[in-house]
């Protein structure tokens, strides 16, 4: 079977990669009819377009390119971070769409699976943590938050490879391959300690930043929904206006922690995706989501709060709606990927 090496957009060399490889990239306009190819039979270089195998793909009727070809980055390939990007919002959510309705099964399949051993794994560690440990020691704040962060650790040792492999299967999925729903556990076989490490790290940071308001939240609200769990019935309600006092008298302290929270999440939220598509490690992941989503901070706002917005009104939908939204979400968040760290302009 012949294999092709082609100059991909940054005019670096990539391949050898198959016939399949070439028509894929042609199909996504990765490739252009004036893009240099070379088979593994040829001494020079050619225009894509003078190869017969691919040439009735540009034929007249086909398709035009509708962005400018990029060739696949290579593991570890930090050229990239030299780019810059426009972000189409509306655009990202169509096709975020679209992907998700043509891989409808195996898209959902996937993020059902991982949203379910998610929630059991995380509930039933903290349930089992919480029986185990002795109940004197959570009436002390620094251990209970001090226990938030511990959990947080244990869950990223399941959610963060399984996050990973979510996102490698939507990544194939936006880009024409076949998915298999076993390829969502690839994160457990592949750049384990990776994405852990870079699930642990956003998580921890995320979680620091909000313990401000989790020690008022403790110390105002907590007790008096404790007295209400053994107030009888009839007493409830004298209860609820304590309660909706205290809740409005945290409410400053969460929106001043949610400002950091708000800006760190944006600018990591790509670390597993390169962690898991590029095979990079979390603190180079990191800081590459930082700078290229530093590039077009309020474009990747915007698009994250719309797939937010979507996510709510899938809550909203007696909650069941959620799982359709978040794998939308998921695919319109991964076209954004695709945008600002493969198709790129110089």
């Amino acid at each position: 079977m012949a294999t092709y090496t082609i100059i991909g957009g940054d005019q670096k060399e990539y391949g050898p990669v198959s016939e399949g490889d070439i028509r894929q990239w042609i199909g996504e306009s990765r490739l252009s009819v004036e893009s240099l190819v070379k088979s593994d039979a040829d001494a020079a270089w050619r225009t894509l377009g003078s190869f017969p195998e691919f040439a009735p793909l540009f034929a007249a009727g086909a398709p035009a390119p509708i962005a400018p070809p990029y060739a696949p980055a290579r593991p570890g390939d930090g050229n990239f971070l030299e780019r810059d990007y426009e972000l189409d919002i509306g655009g990202c959510v169509t096709r975020g769409w679209e992907v998700f309705k043509t891989n409808l099964g195996p898209l959902f399949a996937c993020s059902l699976i991982v949203g379910i051993i998610a929630m059991v794994f995380g509930g039933g560690s903290n349930a089992l943590l919480t029986l185990v440990l002795p109940r004197s020691w959570f009436a002390s704040e620094i251990f209970h938050q001090g226990f938030n962060l511990f959990s947080t650790a244990l869950v990223a040792v399941v959610v963060g490879p399984l996050m990973g492999g979510l996102y490698h299967v939507f990544l194939q999925a936006g880009r024409g391959r076949p998915v298999e729903v076993g390829e969502v556990f690839l994160g457990f076989q592949k750049n384990f300690k990776q994405l852990f490490l870079g699930y642990l790290a956003v998580a921890l940071l995320v979680g620091v930043c909000l313990i401000p308001y989790n020690v008022v939240n403790d110390l105002k609200v907590l007790p008096l929904v404790e007295q209400m769990q053994h107030t009888p019935p009839t007493e409830v309600q004298n209860l609820l206006p304590q309660i909706g006092s205290a809740f409005v008298a945290t409410l400053p302290i969460l929106l001043l922690c949610l400002i950091p929270v708000t800006y760190l999440s944006v600018n990591l939220q790509f670390t597993l995706p390169l962690i898991v598509d590029k095979e990079m490690e979390f603190l180079p992941a990191m800081k590459a989501s930082w700078k290229m989503v530093h590039k077009h901070w309020w474009h990747v706002f915007g698009l994250t709060v719309v797939v937010g917005l979507v996510s709510v009104a899938g809550i909203l939908g007696c909650c069941i709606g959620i799982i359709f939204t978040l794998p939308i979400g998921i695919a319109t968040m991964l076209t954004a990927y695709e945008t600002i760290f493969a198709a790129g302009k110089k």
